[in-house]
């Protein structure tokens, strides 16, 4: 037997002819097929599952008696630096919550430095645990209303193609460019014509919805309402339903979630961090919070793993099955997707099976280049008290656009906590042209002080919120010498900080120690007032103009809506 093939020998082990490398034995498994829980051994060989629903021998025999086995979750759509960290702490950090498949979109490192962020992340993705899956990201930078650090035409696609982490084309968040067939942009679309193109088309229906999808685009993460998913779904776009830290779809999208439509919905998380991780969960969060509202388990652990990789070609998992890999959690009950053991290819998630990882050197560091700011620089200059004003909805990252009267003194429009009206600013920091924009925001219920970031989707400028111009520079000008992060001020002194170093985006700290500084960031922030649960990541949302309605830049408010810049 020690000369078969690798087929051969896993052949020979599903029949019983050869021992195993290792079997799990005494649990049930859930088959996500007929949803039947099924008794027998688990046979693994090389990484694959060789044989279930049988009696094996085998190398290493592991009693799981009590438990059951799901098939790994697959994480349909994130952006792994919007965890903070690097994909080697987010695989140890996320892995033990049951995920052996993230599918990543790198457009925030590649927003910074382009092409080389994402050859970061394809080589990081072949020492990892779990199996990260690296799509191409399409809009770099999201449109032409903003100054990111990097541009990624077709031909610089085209170079990136063919590593074997690759599914396809990332996230198409230039709807209009493809409704209305601009030419940069259907060269992208005729590069991956015929395989799998994501997309990202908010409050977009009726018949720009059926051309966006007749462009070969898929599967789609930002329906926020069951009416919006319906319609996708109808036209069959597969619907990703999101839980992130800002972006919070379950509640709405959980009554279509049936064993109907199971198989053309998935999870993901899009922008979740180690804060929520920890006190949440990630994927196993969202199966035990639509179990709770009254999902049916196999609709919800289908839509974790089985759907995901047929929306996304994986045919090699998502089921316990023979010929699949071996990815493989272990929960005590389906309700509670209690997590107690996972394996990833038939390698465990353990302490010493994460420290075996090889790793590479980190990119992007000193990415910083921003212009040295002075408190007059915030100043919203102008004569028209008619304002518009960026207004928060919390848990999602659609904004409304609403209108104000804010007086003029002195040549400036100044903050008014009593109205819950703030400064918000986004400053160039790539070093190419030194823009400053400000406006006015609404939602933080902040009342002294400045919040400042390099996490500002999805050009990653800073962004600063603030009631006070000296600590609104202190905070932003901090920034530039940690090389990037979170940084909260008042009264002349720093309260807290992240650094991120890594593009200004991810820690190079462990994600323990990024979870003991986001606990002092939330903290800081709160004592200024702000009654966000994720002050942080809300912020970095409200400079992404390709969701509606009113966003920033470092060129000025933008009315998503009509998808112009406001005079």
């Amino acid at each position: 037997m020690t000369d078969l093939s690798p087929l051969a020998r896993r052949i020979a082990v599903g029949r019983g002819d050869a021992p195993a490398d290792l079997v799990l034995r005494g649990a049930k498994t859930l088959d996500l097929v007929t949803g039947d829980l099924l008794d027998g051994d688990i046979a693994i060989c090389d990484g694959v599952i060789a044989g279930t629903c049988g009696s094996y021998d085998g190398s290493e025999i592991r009693d799981m008696t009590g438990l059951i086995l799901v098939p790994g979750f697959i994480d349909t759509h994130l952006h792994i630096e919007s965890s903070l960290v690097t994909p080697y702490e987010f695989d140890r950090c996320v892995g033990p919550h049951g995920i052996t498949t993230a599918i990543c979109d790198p457009h925030e490192i590649a927003n910074v430095i382009g092409a080389v962020g994402i050859r970061y992340f394809q080589e990081a993705s072949r020492h990892t645990l779990m199996d990260i899956r690296v799509q191409l990201s399409s809009c770099v930078p999201s449109t032409h209303m903003e100054t990111a650090g990097a541009e990624l035409l077709a031909a610089d696609l085209a170079d990136l193609m063919g590593h074997p982490s690759g599914i396809g084309l990332a996230e198409f968040m230039n709807y209009p460019g493809v409704i209305y067939r601009d030419p940069q942009v259907m060269e992208k679309l005729h590069l991956f014509e015929g395989g799998h193109i994501d997309g990202h088309c908010p409050q977009l229906r009726g018949m720009d919805l059926n051309a966006y999808i007749a462009a070969g685009i898929s599967t789609e993460h930002e329906a926020t309402t069951a009416e919006e998913a319906r319609e996708k779904l109808q036209k069959g776009m597969r619907v990703l339903i999101r839980e992130g830290s800002v972006s919070k779809d379950l509640h709405a999208l959980q009554p279509l979630l049936t064993e109907r439509t199971a198989p053309y919905m998935c999870l993901c998380t899009d922008d979740r961090n180690p804060l929520d991780i920890a006190e949440e969960g990630h994927l196993d969060h969202m199966i035990r919070t639509l179990i709770s509202m009254g999902t049916p388990p196999l609709a919800a652990y289908r839509a974790a793993s089985l759907s995901g990789a047929e929306a996304f070609g994986l045919k090699d998992r998502g089921l316990i099955a023979p010929g699949k890999r071996a990815d493989i959690v272990a929960v005590r009950t389906l309700e509670a997707c209690d997590v107690q053991t996972v394996f990833c290819a038939g390698v465990e998630a353990t302490v010493e099976n994460f420290t075996k990882r090889s790793k590479i050197e980190p990119v992007g560091t000193g990415s910083v280049h921003a212009p040295h700011l002075k408190p007059e620089d915030f100043r919203a200059k102008g004569n028209r008290t008619e304002t518009d004003v960026i207004g928060i909805v919390e848990g999602k990252i659609i904004t409304e656009h609403l209108h104000e009267t804010v007086p003029v003194e002195d040549g400036d429009k100044h903050p008014d906590p009593a109205r819950d009206l703030i400064r918000i600013a986004v400053v160039e920091r790539h070093g190419k042209n030194g823009n400053i924009a400000t406006g006015f925001v609404r939602g933080f219920g902040l009342q002294r002080g400045a919040i400042a970031s390099t996490v500002c989707h999805d050009h990653h400028n800073i962004a600063c919120v603030g009631v006070d111009y000296a600590d609104m520079a202190l905070a932003a000008n901090r920034l530039s010498e940690i090389e990037g992060g979170f940084v909260v001020a008042a009264g002349g002194e720093v309260l807290a900080e992240l650094a991120l170093p890594v593009a200004g985006l991810m820690s190079l700290e462990p994600f323990e120690e990024v979870h003991d500084r986001l606990v002092d960031l939330r903290a800081a922030a709160k004592s200024l007032g702000v009654t966000l649960n994720e002050p942080f990541l809300q912020l970095a949302f409200l400079a992404l103009p390709v969701i509606p309605a009113l966003k920033i830049t470092d060129r000025g408010m933008v009315d998503v809506t009509k998808f112009e810049i406001i005079p």
